[in-house]
């Protein structure tokens, strides 16, 4: 199977940056599709930004110009870059792949998430 890593969460002040990454790994696989989300009140969490396996990137209004969503297929490692950081994006980041093997699909994966806390 294939497990998820992630790191890179921390404690910054409001207009701040840090980078997020998620590491995968496991048994021989490619990354698909991949993307950050978090927790949001009223459903049990809302995507912050997706990179479809031909690489097209979508981003929550809320993070659009600040946010960006990477990944390194050398390392099976997925980022998010965030900038300009507001006191509401505090959350939990969870990564997610869509994994594959010789063109078949293995799975969806979840990290465990990392903590992202913006002071004002």
């Amino acid at each position: 199977q294939v497990q998820l890593v992630e790191s890179g969460g921390g404690l910054v002040q409001a207009g701040g940056t840090l980078r997020l990454s998620c590491v995968a790994s496991g048994s021989t696989f490619s990354i698909n599709a991949l993307g950050w989300y978090r927790p949001a009140p009223g459903k049990q969490r809302e995507l912050v930004a997706h990179m479809s396996s031909g690489g097209s990137t979508n981003y929550a209004d809320s993070v659009k110009g600040r946010f960006t969503i990477s990944r390194d297929n050398a390392k099976n490692t997925v980022y998010l870059q965030m900038n300009s950081l507001k006191p509401e994006d505090t959350a939990i980041y969870l990564c997610n792949i869509l994994a594959s093997r010789e063109g078949l699909v293995l799975g969806d994966y979840w990290g465990q998430g990392t903590q992202v806390t913006v002071s004002s």
